[in-house]
Protein backbone atom coordinates (compact mmCIF):
# COMPACT_ATOMS: atom_id res chain seq x y z
CA UNK A 1 0.00 0.00 0.00
CA UNK A 2 1.33 3.41 -0.98
CA UNK A 3 0.53 5.84 1.83
CA UNK A 4 -0.25 9.51 1.17
CA UNK A 5 2.51 11.90 2.16
CA UNK A 6 0.14 13.90 4.36
CA UNK A 7 -3.37 13.48 5.71
CA UNK A 8 -5.55 14.39 8.68
CA UNK A 9 -8.21 12.46 10.57
CA UNK A 10 -10.28 13.74 13.48
CA UNK A 11 -13.14 12.20 15.41
CA UNK A 12 -13.56 13.57 18.91
CA UNK A 13 -17.16 12.45 19.44
CA UNK A 14 -17.82 10.17 22.41
CA UNK A 15 -19.98 7.43 20.92
CA UNK A 16 -22.20 5.24 23.10
CA UNK A 17 -23.65 2.16 21.41
CA UNK A 18 -26.17 -0.37 22.68
CA UNK A 19 -29.76 -1.52 22.89
CA UNK A 20 -30.17 0.71 25.98
CA UNK A 21 -27.61 3.42 25.25
CA UNK A 22 -30.09 6.24 25.91
CA UNK A 23 -29.87 5.62 29.63
CA UNK A 24 -26.36 7.09 29.52
CA UNK A 25 -27.58 10.58 28.53
CA UNK A 26 -27.96 12.03 32.08
CA UNK A 27 -24.51 11.13 33.31
CA UNK A 28 -22.99 12.14 29.98
CA UNK A 29 -24.56 15.60 30.22
CA UNK A 30 -23.55 15.90 33.85
CA UNK A 31 -19.94 15.18 32.88
CA UNK A 32 -19.95 18.22 30.59
CA UNK A 33 -21.78 20.46 33.10
CA UNK A 34 -25.09 20.60 31.20
CA UNK A 35 -28.31 20.76 33.22
CA UNK A 36 -30.97 22.42 31.02
CA UNK A 37 -31.00 20.58 27.70
CA UNK A 38 -33.28 21.50 24.82
CA UNK A 39 -34.65 18.60 22.77
CA UNK A 40 -34.82 19.26 19.04
CA UNK A 41 -36.80 16.83 16.90
CA UNK A 42 -39.52 16.57 14.23
CA UNK A 43 -43.21 15.65 14.24
CA UNK A 44 -42.61 12.17 12.85
CA UNK A 45 -40.14 11.26 15.59
CA UNK A 46 -42.43 12.70 18.27
CA UNK A 47 -45.52 10.90 16.92
CA UNK A 48 -43.58 7.63 16.76
CA UNK A 49 -43.13 7.86 20.53
CA UNK A 50 -39.36 8.14 20.41
CA UNK A 51 -39.19 11.32 22.50
CA UNK A 52 -41.07 9.53 25.27
CA UNK A 53 -38.39 6.82 25.22
CA UNK A 54 -35.68 9.47 25.52
CA UNK A 55 -37.52 11.22 28.35
CA UNK A 56 -38.06 7.94 30.17
CA UNK A 57 -34.35 7.20 29.94
CA UNK A 58 -33.63 10.57 31.57
CA UNK A 59 -36.23 10.39 34.35
CA UNK A 60 -34.32 8.15 36.75
CA UNK A 61 -31.78 10.91 37.26
CA UNK A 62 -34.54 13.56 37.42
CA UNK A 63 -33.10 15.26 34.33
CA UNK A 64 -35.78 17.04 32.31
CA UNK A 65 -35.72 18.97 29.08
CA UNK A 66 -36.01 22.72 29.61
CA UNK A 67 -37.62 23.05 26.16
CA UNK A 68 -38.74 20.87 23.26
CA UNK A 69 -38.85 21.99 19.61
CA UNK A 70 -40.61 19.35 17.50
CA UNK A 71 -41.26 21.13 14.20
CA UNK A 72 -38.07 20.55 12.19
CA UNK A 73 -39.05 20.00 8.52
CA UNK A 74 -37.91 17.10 6.37
CA UNK A 75 -35.39 19.41 4.73
CA UNK A 76 -33.56 21.65 7.21
CA UNK A 77 -34.45 25.31 6.79
CA UNK A 78 -32.64 28.48 7.81
CA UNK A 79 -35.88 30.03 9.12
CA UNK A 80 -36.45 27.06 11.40
CA UNK A 81 -32.88 27.34 12.70
CA UNK A 82 -33.70 30.89 13.79
CA UNK A 83 -36.90 29.72 15.53
CA UNK A 84 -34.98 27.04 17.43
CA UNK A 85 -32.36 29.54 18.57
CA UNK A 86 -35.06 31.94 19.77
CA UNK A 87 -36.73 29.24 21.89
CA UNK A 88 -33.36 28.07 23.27
CA UNK A 89 -32.56 31.57 24.49
CA UNK A 90 -36.02 32.24 25.93
CA UNK A 91 -35.93 29.04 28.02
CA UNK A 92 -32.34 29.64 29.16
CA UNK A 93 -31.13 26.27 27.88
CA UNK A 94 -27.48 25.28 28.20
CA UNK A 95 -27.25 22.30 25.84
CA UNK A 96 -28.99 20.46 23.02
CA UNK A 97 -30.23 16.89 22.58
CA UNK A 98 -30.97 16.39 18.87
CA UNK A 99 -33.23 13.38 18.24
CA UNK A 100 -33.87 12.66 14.58
CA UNK A 101 -32.43 12.20 11.14
CA UNK A 102 -30.04 14.36 9.18
CA UNK A 103 -32.37 17.34 8.97
CA UNK A 104 -32.82 17.45 12.75
CA UNK A 105 -29.13 17.03 13.47
CA UNK A 106 -28.14 19.67 10.92
CA UNK A 107 -30.80 22.04 12.28
CA UNK A 108 -29.39 21.50 15.78
CA UNK A 109 -25.89 22.28 14.57
CA UNK A 110 -27.10 25.46 12.89
CA UNK A 111 -29.01 26.60 15.95
CA UNK A 112 -26.00 25.80 18.12
CA UNK A 113 -23.90 28.15 16.01
CA UNK A 114 -26.36 31.00 16.59
CA UNK A 115 -26.78 30.52 20.36
CA UNK A 116 -23.08 29.89 20.99
CA UNK A 117 -21.94 32.86 18.92
CA UNK A 118 -24.85 35.05 20.10
CA UNK A 119 -25.49 35.73 16.43
CA UNK A 120 -28.61 36.56 14.44
CA UNK A 121 -27.40 35.77 10.92
CA UNK A 122 -26.41 32.20 10.09
CA UNK A 123 -25.15 33.29 6.68
CA UNK A 124 -21.95 34.75 8.12
CA UNK A 125 -20.84 31.22 9.05
CA UNK A 126 -21.41 29.57 5.64
CA UNK A 127 -18.45 27.66 4.25
CA UNK A 128 -15.59 25.86 5.92
CA UNK A 129 -13.74 27.19 8.94
CA UNK A 130 -16.01 30.12 9.77
CA UNK A 131 -17.04 28.61 13.11
CA UNK A 132 -13.87 29.22 15.08
CA UNK A 133 -14.54 28.21 18.68
CA UNK A 134 -16.20 25.52 20.77
CA UNK A 135 -20.01 25.56 20.78
CA UNK A 136 -22.54 24.64 23.48
CA UNK A 137 -22.82 20.91 24.41
CA UNK A 138 -24.62 18.85 21.77
CA UNK A 139 -25.85 15.26 22.15
CA UNK A 140 -26.83 13.63 18.86
CA UNK A 141 -29.34 10.77 18.89
CA UNK A 142 -29.88 9.59 15.29
CA UNK A 143 -33.24 7.99 14.45
CA UNK A 144 -32.14 6.92 10.98
CA UNK A 145 -29.12 4.89 9.98
CA UNK A 146 -27.98 7.03 7.09
CA UNK A 147 -26.55 10.49 7.52
CA UNK A 148 -23.81 9.88 10.07
CA UNK A 149 -24.35 13.49 11.14
CA UNK A 150 -23.72 12.52 14.75
CA UNK A 151 -20.00 12.25 13.96
CA UNK A 152 -19.55 14.75 11.13
CA UNK A 153 -18.10 18.24 11.18
CA UNK A 154 -20.53 19.50 8.54
CA UNK A 155 -24.13 20.66 8.30
CA UNK A 156 -26.27 21.34 5.24
CA UNK A 157 -29.15 23.77 5.71
CA UNK A 158 -31.58 24.80 3.00
CA UNK A 159 -32.56 28.31 2.04
CA UNK A 160 -35.86 27.56 0.33
CA UNK A 161 -36.39 31.14 -0.79
CA UNK A 162 -33.24 30.87 -2.95
CA UNK A 163 -33.59 27.13 -3.76
CA UNK A 164 -30.09 26.39 -2.49
CA UNK A 165 -28.48 24.30 0.22
CA UNK A 166 -25.84 25.99 2.33
CA UNK A 167 -22.90 23.97 3.61
CA UNK A 168 -21.18 24.64 6.93
CA UNK A 169 -17.96 22.97 7.97
CA UNK A 170 -15.87 23.16 11.13
CA UNK A 171 -14.42 20.71 13.64
CA UNK A 172 -16.42 22.66 16.22
CA UNK A 173 -19.62 21.32 14.62
CA UNK A 174 -18.76 17.82 15.83
CA UNK A 175 -21.28 16.83 18.53
CA UNK A 176 -19.91 16.13 21.99
CA UNK A 177 -21.75 12.82 22.33
CA UNK A 178 -23.42 10.40 19.91
CA UNK A 179 -25.98 7.89 21.19
CA UNK A 180 -26.65 4.85 18.99
CA UNK A 181 -29.66 2.97 20.38
CA UNK A 182 -31.54 0.34 18.36
CA UNK A 183 -34.89 1.54 19.75
CA UNK A 184 -34.47 4.79 17.85
CA UNK A 185 -34.65 3.17 14.40
CA UNK A 186 -37.08 0.32 15.17
CA UNK A 187 -40.12 2.23 13.86
CA UNK A 188 -38.54 3.27 10.56
CA UNK A 189 -40.67 2.15 7.59
CA UNK A 190 -38.93 -0.22 5.13
CA UNK A 191 -38.62 2.46 2.44
CA UNK A 192 -36.88 4.94 4.75
CA UNK A 193 -34.68 2.17 6.13
CA UNK A 194 -33.69 1.38 2.55
CA UNK A 195 -32.79 4.84 1.30
CA UNK A 196 -31.09 5.95 4.51
CA UNK A 197 -29.01 2.78 4.37
CA UNK A 198 -28.02 3.66 0.82
CA UNK A 199 -27.14 7.15 2.00
CA UNK A 200 -24.67 5.63 4.46
CA UNK A 201 -23.32 3.30 1.79
CA UNK A 202 -22.71 6.25 -0.51
CA UNK A 203 -20.85 8.12 2.22
CA UNK A 204 -18.55 5.15 2.70
CA UNK A 205 -18.05 4.37 -0.99
CA UNK A 206 -17.26 7.95 -2.00
CA UNK A 207 -15.00 8.35 1.03
CA UNK A 208 -13.03 5.35 -0.22
CA UNK A 209 -12.35 6.52 -3.77
CA UNK A 210 -12.46 10.34 -3.64
CA UNK A 211 -9.36 12.52 -3.58
CA UNK A 212 -8.95 13.12 0.16
CA UNK A 213 -9.04 9.42 1.12
CA UNK A 214 -6.51 8.22 3.68
CA UNK A 215 -5.73 4.98 5.55
CA UNK A 216 -7.86 5.89 8.57
CA UNK A 217 -10.92 6.92 6.57
CA UNK A 218 -10.44 3.78 4.43
CA UNK A 219 -10.68 1.59 7.53
CA UNK A 220 -13.95 3.08 8.73
CA UNK A 221 -15.39 3.17 5.19
CA UNK A 222 -14.70 -0.51 4.50
CA UNK A 223 -16.17 -1.57 7.86
CA UNK A 224 -19.31 0.46 7.14
CA UNK A 225 -19.73 -1.03 3.66
CA UNK A 226 -19.48 -4.58 4.99
CA UNK A 227 -22.05 -3.97 7.74
CA UNK A 228 -24.51 -2.43 5.26
CA UNK A 229 -24.06 -5.21 2.71
CA UNK A 230 -24.67 -7.84 5.39
CA UNK A 231 -27.68 -6.23 7.05
CA UNK A 232 -29.60 -3.70 4.94
CA UNK A 233 -31.86 -5.96 2.85
CA UNK A 234 -32.49 -8.24 5.83
CA UNK A 235 -33.60 -5.34 8.04
CA UNK A 236 -35.85 -3.94 5.30
CA UNK A 237 -37.54 -7.34 5.14
CA UNK A 238 -37.56 -7.81 8.93
CA UNK A 239 -37.86 -4.38 10.61
CA UNK A 240 -37.97 -5.85 14.13
CA UNK A 241 -34.38 -7.16 13.89
CA UNK A 242 -32.79 -4.99 16.60
CA UNK A 243 -29.32 -6.47 16.17
CA UNK A 244 -29.50 -5.64 12.47
CA UNK A 245 -30.79 -2.15 13.31
CA UNK A 246 -27.86 -1.55 15.64
CA UNK A 247 -25.42 -2.83 13.00
CA UNK A 248 -26.82 -0.34 10.46
CA UNK A 249 -26.64 2.50 13.01
CA UNK A 250 -22.99 1.63 13.60
CA UNK A 251 -22.38 1.45 9.83
CA UNK A 252 -23.85 4.93 9.38
CA UNK A 253 -21.65 6.18 12.22
CA UNK A 254 -18.50 4.67 10.68
CA UNK A 255 -19.38 6.03 7.25
CA UNK A 256 -19.87 9.46 8.83
CA UNK A 257 -16.40 9.28 10.32
CA UNK A 258 -15.00 8.30 6.94
CA UNK A 259 -16.54 10.98 4.74
CA UNK A 260 -16.20 13.72 7.35
CA UNK A 261 -12.45 13.25 7.00
CA UNK A 262 -12.03 12.24 3.36
CA UNK A 263 -15.01 14.12 1.83
CA UNK A 264 -17.35 13.06 -0.99
CA UNK A 265 -17.71 13.67 -4.71
CA UNK A 266 -19.99 13.46 -7.75
CA UNK A 267 -22.86 11.56 -6.13
CA UNK A 268 -23.27 14.10 -3.35
CA UNK A 269 -22.51 16.94 -5.75
CA UNK A 270 -25.50 16.11 -7.98
CA UNK A 271 -27.61 14.90 -5.06
CA UNK A 272 -27.34 18.28 -3.32
CA UNK A 273 -28.46 19.98 -6.53
CA UNK A 274 -31.46 17.68 -6.99
CA UNK A 275 -32.48 18.30 -3.39
CA UNK A 276 -32.20 22.06 -3.84
CA UNK A 277 -34.05 22.24 -7.16
CA UNK A 278 -36.67 19.52 -6.74
CA UNK A 279 -36.89 18.89 -3.00
CA UNK A 280 -36.10 15.18 -3.26
CA UNK A 281 -34.93 13.51 -0.01
CA UNK A 282 -31.16 13.16 0.08
CA UNK A 283 -31.07 9.40 0.61
CA UNK A 284 -33.17 8.74 -2.48
CA UNK A 285 -30.75 10.77 -4.58
CA UNK A 286 -27.77 8.87 -3.17
CA UNK A 287 -29.38 5.52 -3.89
CA UNK A 288 -30.06 6.36 -7.52
CA UNK A 289 -26.82 8.18 -8.30
CA UNK A 290 -24.27 5.88 -6.63
CA UNK A 291 -23.70 3.54 -9.60
CA UNK A 292 -23.25 6.54 -11.90
CA UNK A 293 -20.65 8.10 -9.64
CA UNK A 294 -18.68 4.86 -9.82
CA UNK A 295 -19.03 4.58 -13.59
CA UNK A 296 -18.04 8.18 -14.23
CA UNK A 297 -14.90 7.91 -12.10
CA UNK A 298 -13.88 4.40 -13.06
CA UNK A 299 -11.03 5.32 -15.40
CA UNK A 300 -9.45 7.41 -12.63
CA UNK A 301 -10.24 5.22 -9.60
CA UNK A 302 -10.68 1.69 -10.97
CA UNK A 303 -8.30 0.11 -8.48
CA UNK A 304 -10.09 1.54 -5.46
CA UNK A 305 -13.54 0.83 -6.89
CA UNK A 306 -12.52 -2.77 -7.55
CA UNK A 307 -11.40 -3.15 -3.93
CA UNK A 308 -14.93 -2.31 -2.78
CA UNK A 309 -16.11 -5.65 -4.11
CA UNK A 310 -14.60 -7.40 -1.09
CA UNK A 311 -16.76 -5.80 1.65
CA UNK A 312 -19.79 -5.72 -0.65
CA UNK A 313 -19.82 -9.28 -1.93
CA UNK A 314 -17.47 -11.17 0.37
CA UNK A 315 -14.17 -12.97 0.07
CA UNK A 316 -15.33 -15.79 -2.22
CA UNK A 317 -16.79 -13.53 -4.91
CA UNK A 318 -13.83 -11.15 -4.67
CA UNK A 319 -11.25 -13.91 -5.11
CA UNK A 320 -13.11 -15.52 -8.01
CA UNK A 321 -13.37 -12.23 -9.92
CA UNK A 322 -10.34 -11.28 -12.08
CA UNK A 323 -8.74 -8.00 -11.00
CA UNK A 324 -9.69 -6.17 -14.22
CA UNK A 325 -13.35 -7.18 -13.81
CA UNK A 326 -13.71 -6.14 -10.17
CA UNK A 327 -14.62 -2.46 -10.77
CA UNK A 328 -17.52 -3.35 -13.08
CA UNK A 329 -18.53 -6.18 -10.76
CA UNK A 330 -18.71 -3.64 -7.92
CA UNK A 331 -21.14 -1.50 -9.92
CA UNK A 332 -23.12 -4.59 -10.88
CA UNK A 333 -23.39 -5.62 -7.24
CA UNK A 334 -24.61 -2.17 -6.16
CA UNK A 335 -27.22 -2.14 -8.91
CA UNK A 336 -28.38 -5.56 -7.70
CA UNK A 337 -28.61 -4.19 -4.15
CA UNK A 338 -30.76 -1.31 -5.41
CA UNK A 339 -33.01 -3.76 -7.26
CA UNK A 340 -33.27 -6.01 -4.19
CA UNK A 341 -34.39 -3.01 -2.12
CA UNK A 342 -36.88 -2.07 -4.85
CA UNK A 343 -38.33 -5.59 -4.71
CA UNK A 344 -38.30 -5.76 -0.90
CA UNK A 345 -40.37 -2.54 -0.70
CA UNK A 346 -42.88 -3.62 -3.38
CA UNK A 347 -41.50 -1.13 -5.87
CA UNK A 348 -41.61 1.86 -3.51
CA UNK A 349 -37.82 2.25 -3.49
CA UNK A 350 -36.97 4.14 -6.71
CA UNK A 351 -34.14 2.96 -8.95
CA UNK A 352 -34.06 5.86 -11.44
CA UNK A 353 -34.75 9.58 -11.29
CA UNK A 354 -37.93 9.24 -13.34
CA UNK A 355 -39.33 6.84 -10.70
CA UNK A 356 -39.30 9.44 -7.90
CA UNK A 357 -42.84 10.56 -7.01
CA UNK A 358 -44.27 12.59 -4.14
CA UNK A 359 -47.16 11.47 -1.92
CA UNK A 360 -49.73 12.71 -4.44
CA UNK A 361 -48.23 10.68 -7.26
CA UNK A 362 -46.61 13.66 -8.98
CA UNK A 363 -43.22 13.13 -10.59
CA UNK A 364 -40.67 15.05 -8.52
CA UNK A 365 -37.89 15.25 -11.13
CA UNK A 366 -39.39 16.20 -14.53
CA UNK A 367 -36.88 15.71 -17.32
CA UNK A 368 -37.01 19.40 -18.20
CA UNK A 369 -35.54 20.17 -14.75
CA UNK A 370 -32.27 18.38 -15.50
CA UNK A 371 -30.73 21.53 -16.95
CA UNK A 372 -31.51 23.51 -13.79
CA UNK A 373 -30.03 20.71 -11.69
CA UNK A 374 -26.84 20.68 -13.77
CA UNK A 375 -26.40 24.45 -13.41
CA UNK A 376 -26.90 24.22 -9.64
CA UNK A 377 -24.47 21.31 -9.34
CA UNK A 378 -21.71 23.36 -10.94
CA UNK A 379 -21.53 25.56 -7.82
CA UNK A 380 -21.54 22.74 -5.27
CA UNK A 381 -18.18 22.28 -3.47
CA UNK A 382 -18.41 18.46 -3.38
CA UNK A 383 -17.19 18.43 -6.99
CA UNK A 384 -13.68 19.45 -5.91
CA UNK A 385 -12.95 16.08 -4.28
CA UNK A 386 -14.24 14.01 -7.19
CA UNK A 387 -11.43 12.15 -9.04
CA UNK A 388 -12.60 13.39 -12.45
CA UNK A 389 -13.57 16.98 -13.31
CA UNK A 390 -17.07 17.81 -14.54
CA UNK A 391 -18.47 20.51 -16.76
CA UNK A 392 -22.08 21.28 -17.66
CA UNK A 393 -22.23 18.65 -20.42
CA UNK A 394 -20.85 15.99 -18.05
CA UNK A 395 -23.58 16.74 -15.51
CA UNK A 396 -26.23 16.50 -18.21
CA UNK A 397 -24.82 13.16 -19.42
CA UNK A 398 -24.94 11.68 -15.91
CA UNK A 399 -28.37 13.10 -15.15
CA UNK A 400 -29.93 11.86 -18.38
CA UNK A 401 -28.59 8.34 -17.83
CA UNK A 402 -29.77 8.32 -14.21
CA UNK A 403 -33.18 9.65 -15.26
CA UNK A 404 -33.68 6.91 -17.86
CA UNK A 405 -32.07 4.20 -15.73
CA UNK A 406 -29.40 3.21 -18.24
CA UNK A 407 -25.65 2.73 -17.63
CA UNK A 408 -23.32 5.55 -18.60
CA UNK A 409 -21.70 5.33 -22.01
CA UNK A 410 -18.16 5.24 -20.64
CA UNK A 411 -16.72 6.02 -24.08
CA UNK A 412 -18.11 9.55 -23.75
CA UNK A 413 -16.45 10.23 -20.41
CA UNK A 414 -13.49 12.54 -20.70
CA UNK A 415 -10.18 11.31 -19.40
CA UNK A 416 -8.43 14.38 -18.13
Amino acid sequence: MQLPAYYEFCNSVKTIVGHKALEQIPQSLKAINAQRPMIITDKGVEQAGLIKIVQAAMQKSKLKAAAIFDSVPADSDVKVVNEVAKLYRSKKCDSIIAVGGGSVLDTAKGANILVSENAADLMQFVGYGNVKRKLRPLVAVPTTAGTGSEVTSVAVIANHEKNIKMAFGSLFLLPDIAILDSRMTKTLPPTITAFTGMDALTHAVEAYFCLAKNPLSDTTALAAIQLIAQNLVNVVKKPSDLDGRLALALASNLAGMAFSNSMVGLVHNIGHAIGGVCGVPHGICMNILLPYGLEYNMHKAAQHIGQLLYPLAGEEVYNKTPVKERPLKTVEYIRKLIQDLHDATDGKHPRFLKEVYDKTGKQMIPKEKLHDIAKTAMSDPAQFYNPEDLDYNDYIMVLEAAWEGIPLDRKKIKKG
